[in-house]
């Protein structure tokens, strides 16, 4: 028990003007017609101040929101935190003109030694809790974003402000704590309007490097979801064990991991047909292996005689 917490609760006085005109005109002792109006004065001005802060105040921080771009579902539960906020001042503005000031100040001082407590117990609920709003305000990722961390990848699904919801390319839901979403590095490949794209073609030693560049370009300008601006390019960039690594850099706008996957599935095999057809060589790798086997007692060993 918090030493204090009921001695600071004294008498109530009829100290309002709602006190007043009961004491003036019914038969009621001014102890009771304090409490009475005390109670009266706590829900009216909870009540108004309430109203006032859902008038002014949400529709303020909504509009904030709206500035930060953030998106219908992102602002959906910062909008009823401030509601909870809201609501919270308004009972203690109307614990402050009801005249409740000692139970104000005994209700807060349990009110922090269970949130310390509480606070302890939910270390990582809170975490969560403020990595939200950082996703909320630094906005690393929307909905219907892909993204990539810690080996993972899917497409986001939903943003809460404990957790977030990942679709998986196999069709799997993850729920991930949003605490490991901002405490590592997130990839997130759709998050501007263009994406390159990368791939190495390696050919034979004895294949002709500029026409293997030259059929890489034609195709890539040839593909419609490959852009022209900026172009196709291809650089040399490996001199392997058994190919020459020519390496392809394209661009596709308004990227997804749909349009990722085929554009790149499409482009590869119009190169390699043209590879096949112009008699371009793909080598795979190969080892050629060396040495003897020495055999030891080779004079125990019988051969079969012949029938």
């Amino acid at each position: 028990m918090i030493p204090g917490l009921f001695t600071q609760i004294g008498p109530l006085q009829a100290a309002t003007p709602i006190a007043d005109f009961l004491v003036e005109n019914f038969p009621i002792e001014a102890p009771l017609a304090g409490a009475i109006g005390s109670a009266v004065t706590f829900v009216v001005v909870a009540i108004v101040v309430y109203l006032l802060g859902r008038v002014t105040v949400v529709p303020l921080v909504n509009r904030v929101l709206k500035s930060r771009d953030l998106d219908a579902h992102a602002r959906k539960p910062l909008r009823k935190l401030t509601g909870l906020i809201v609501g919270f001042a308004a009972v203690g503005i109307g614990f402050a003109f009801a005249g409740y000031g000692n139970i104000l100040t005994a209700i807060a001082t349990v009110g922090a030694a269970a949130t310390l407590a509480i606070g302890f117990a939910m270390q990582d609920v809170l975490a969560n809790f403020v990595a939200g709003i950082f996703i909320f305000t630094d906005k690393p990722f929307r909905i219907g974003d892909w993204i990539e961390w810690d080996g993972n990848s899917g497409v986001v699904e939903d943003i809460s402000l404990r957790v977030s919801r990942v679709r998986t390319f196999d069709n799997e839901l993850l729920t991930v704590p949003n605490s490991q979403l901002t405490d590592g590095v997130i990839k997130n490949p759709v998050a501007k309007d263009e994406l390159r794209l990368k791939f190495v073609f390696g050919i034979g030693y004895d294949d002709d490097i500029d026409k293997a560049t030259e059929i890489i370009i034609e195709e890539a300008e040839a593909n419609p979801d490959i852009l022209e601006d900026p172009g196709p390019s291809v650089r040399l960039i490996e001199l392997g064990d058994s190919s020459v690594g020519l390496q392809s850099r394209i661009w596709i706008s308004n990227p997804s991991r749909a349009d990722f996957v085929k554009t790149r599935a499409d482009y590869v095999t119009a190169v390699k047909q043209r590879f096949d057809e112009e008699g371009i060589n793909i080598p795979y790798p190969n080892r050629t292996i060396g040495g003897g086997i020495e055999l030891s007692n080779a004079d125990g060993i019988v051969e079969p005689a012949d029938d």
